[in-house]
């Protein structure tokens, strides 16, 4: 596509010509001789093959196709701009970037990260969540946590928590009889098929009903009163404590495993050393 594209230069002479209404005040803006702004010009005419300037002496104006283009690339050169200033969170000094799932970040990390900021105001935190897990490899990613990662080359792993799952509503829903409630089902090891293999008790869960993707939405659903949910121990402790969630049984299964992998080149860096430790003792307290 870029063969099809107008050299950059001469998107940029233009639309000072454009808005300024003259070659030479162009010219001044971008520190070059008017020649070369009324060669950046006939080239991007050239390009187009029409004419983009009615010119009369001194005085230029826009053509029809000149005011289209003049709006395409006024936006184009914004968003540029823009995403040109957003490079600059990557060159941050004290920066550390963590990803997780948006389950965990919502239900478990995010209402913590004021305590680790307290402790480690230096610490310049990017949390960035994703459904996939990352290749830490070609990534920027200095520490990943999440439920279902495995070992990566170049990275240290550690199985941090085992979590534990069990069926949940909310209170309302516990006077319902058990064969009208709406069963929530989620993937893995939130599908109630795992309760079942696992030997979990039968509390009239159905096979059809309402059907989540993301464990974070299941516990919302759950939290919501629409319907019964299998969900994790874990990320649904906070919810036990506001009163949004009630076990339907004392019994828990096993859930997935809590790891993380610390990319080497981060490894010993003294922002994925207050963090990871910071993780560590909050999920072992958790546990």
């Amino acid at each position: 596509m870029l063969k099809h594209w107008p050299p950059l230069n001469a998107l940029r002479g233009f639309e000072a010509a454009a808005r300024l209404g003259s070659f030479h005040k162009a010219a001044e803006e971008l520190h070059l001789t008017q020649s070369a702004i009324s060669q950046q010009i006939r080239s991007l005419e050239g390009f187009l093959e029409q004419p983009l300037f009615f010119r009369s002496g001194r005085s230029v104006s826009l053509t029809d196709a000149g005011h289209d283009l003049l709006s395409t690339t006024q936006s184009l050169l914004q968003q540029l701009a823009v995403g040109i200033r957003r490079l600059e969170q990557y060159r941050k000094p004290n920066q550390l970037v963590v990803n997780t799932t948006p389950a965990f970040a919502r239900h478990w990390l995010v209402p913590r990260l004021g305590e680790f900021h307290r402790l480690h105001p230096e610490v310049d935190l990017w949390l960035f969540t994703t459904d996939e897990t990352p290749d830490m490899a070609s990534q920027t990613i200095d520490l990943a946590v999440r439920d279902d990662l495995s070992a990566q080359a170049e990275c240290s792993f550690r199985v941090l928590l085992e979590d534990r799952l069990y069926p949940a509503c909310h209170p309302s829903l516990l006077d319902t009889p058990a064969q009208q409630r709406t069963t929530l089902h989620g993937e893995r090891e939130m599908d109630w098929s795992h309760w079942q293999v696992q030997g979990g008790a039968a509390i009239g869960q159905h096979n059809h009903g309402l059907n989540f993707s993301d464990p974070g939405l299941l516990l919302d659903a759950a939290c919501q009163g629409l319907g019964i949910a299998l969900v994790s121990q874990l990320l649904a402790e906070q919810a036990r404590r506001d009163g949004l969630l009630q076990p339907l049984v004392e019994q828990t299964i096993r859930g997935p495993k809590w790891a993380w992998l610390i990319h080497r080149d981060s490894e010993h860096n003294s922002l994925t050393r207050s963090f990871s430790a910071w993780l560590a003792q909050a999920l072992q307290a958790a546990a």
